[in-house]
């Protein structure tokens, strides 16, 4: 995209739900919550990043100016000086890809101020920093991902359409879950009993999302890789992926977790108000959403006009 004309814009980038119960490490889906940089360009200014985080705390490293600074150590382009105000509406280590929405949203910017890159370097750089591929490319594509990691060490990643009738029910718990800690608790190992019965249902899963044909998404839902082994550490979530309501079309663990998501196309807020009921029962505060999907890339990326800014 090169330097932008304006000397404002703004970045919007999806947080997103990852594995989508049997697609361990390789489906995702954006979703309607964004972590949004607005950029000034500021003239004659030694080249730097100035951020501003908005109603929160940074905890830890800053993962946009991590991928801002991975691109720029590799570039010879000129880099302007930029003040950045970060305001995000994705809670973080919640499983629903905020370190992933970060470094997307750190290649965005250098894309914009010092590109083009193509969407091919964008997916592998944010894989390299993220470590895998499925969080990164939703947030990059939008809709509905499959990624995939590639002999050589690099990723790929095809993008699906999500039936937007199709809203999602977010319970996200007070208490955050690293991705590493979740992880922990997997085995080395699986049967091959377990592998089919993932492959096979992964298959349903995306045949009944393209089709909209929610009758087997139930079971499409259904995992045996990674969410029984997380039960330990996300209260609720047994009951919950058991729970049955005629309006309620399945539930899964978000990612990681602790954040676990239901899907609903009639009656949403009946079936949000019946997963709180049984997610009080653990004594613990939670956050509710009910979430649609994020369609497509097209609008990560908005100019903005300089005048633009006394609407702040």
């Amino acid at each position: 995209m090169g330097m932008p004309a304006q000397s404002e814009f703004e970045i919007r980038v999806p947080a997103s739900i990852a594995n989508l119960g049997p697609g361990f490490d390789t489906l995702a889906v954006a979703v309607q919550l964004y972590l949004t940089l607005r950029v000034r360009v500021l003239e004659n200014e030694p080249p730097g990043l100035r951020f501003t985080f908005v109603d929160q705390v940074l905890q830890g490293e800053n993962y946009i100016e991590r991928a801002f600074q991975y691109l720029a150590r590799q570039s010879s382009a000129s880099l302007p000086s930029l003040e950045i105000e970060v305001r995000s509406e994705i809670p973080m280590r919640s499983g629903l890809g905020s370190s992933a929405a970060a470094a997307v949203a750190g290649i965005r910017l250098f894309d914009t101020v010092a590109g083009p890159l193509s969407p091919n370097q964008m997916l592998n750089v944010a894989t390299a920093l993220e470590g895998h591929p499925d969080n990164v490319a939703a947030a990059l594509l939008g809709g509905m991902t499959s990624s995939c990691e590639l002999p050589d060490g690099s990723a790929t990643a095809v993008h699906f359409r999500w039936p937007q009738a199709l809203q999602l029910i977010v319970l996200t718990p007070e208490f955050g879950l690293s991705t590493a800690s979740a992880r922990q608790v997997l085995p080395s190992h699986v049967s091959r009993n377990d592998a089919v019965y993932n492959l096979q249902r992964v298959v349903l899963l995306v045949n009944s999302l393209q089709n909209e044909n929610y009758s087997l998404l139930r079971e499409a839902l259904q995992d045996r890789l990674h969410q029984p082994y997380r039960q330990s550490l996300v209260p609720a979530l047994e009951d919950l992926l058991h729970l049955e309501h005629p309006d309620l079309l399945g539930v899964c663990l978000s990612g990681a977790g602790p954040s676990i998501v239901g899907f609903a196309q009639h009656n949403v807020s009946k079936v949000a108000d019946l997963m709180q009921k049984i997610y009080s029962r653990t004594k613990l505060k939670c956050h509710l959403r009910i979430l649609r999907a994020h369609p497509s890339a097209s609008t990560n990326v908005q100019l903005r006009e300089h005048a633009a800014r006394s609407d702040r």
